[in-house]
């Protein structure tokens, strides 16, 4: 009888955790970045830049190939970086994930270095 009873509280429990939504991760960064290879001090103007937005577990690309993102999760890798999964939903692909490290530079300079290749390299808004 007490493995009876074991099971169904195990049961019940996977249950209740497979009903839970997935909670998004959080960026360690926030407001809006520039792509630039600026090296001064300081936010920048973004003005005629390509921004990348960082808002909860929200980010968005003014001109990427898709503009809206939400936030999977985010792990520490070190000191300043970050693996990230984002996932996203556009006409035609429904939910894919783009995994990435974010390592920040500075305060106002930060790198995403893309698992497939490459590094777009963004500062900090004015």
């Amino acid at each position: 009888m007490k493995h009876l009873a074991a099971l169904s509280t195990a049961l019940v429990c996977t249950a209740v955790a497979l009903a839970l939504p997935a909670q998004a991760g959080s960026y360690p960064v926030d407001g809006k970045w520039g792509q630039s290879a600026s090296t001064e001090k300081g936010p920048i103007d973004c003005g005629k830049l390509r921004v990348i937005g960082f808002n909860g577990d929200q980010r968005t690309d003014s001109k990427g190939g898709v503009p809206a993102y939400r936030n999977r999760t985010v792990q520490s890798a070190g000191a300043g970086q970050f693996r990230v999964v984002d996932e996203f939903t556009t006409g035609q692909i429904r939910n894919a994930k783009m995994n990435y490290t974010l390592r920040m530079v500075d305060a106002d300079t930060a790198e995403m270095i893309m698992e497939k290749g490459g590094t777009l390299r963004l500062r900090k808004c004015k």
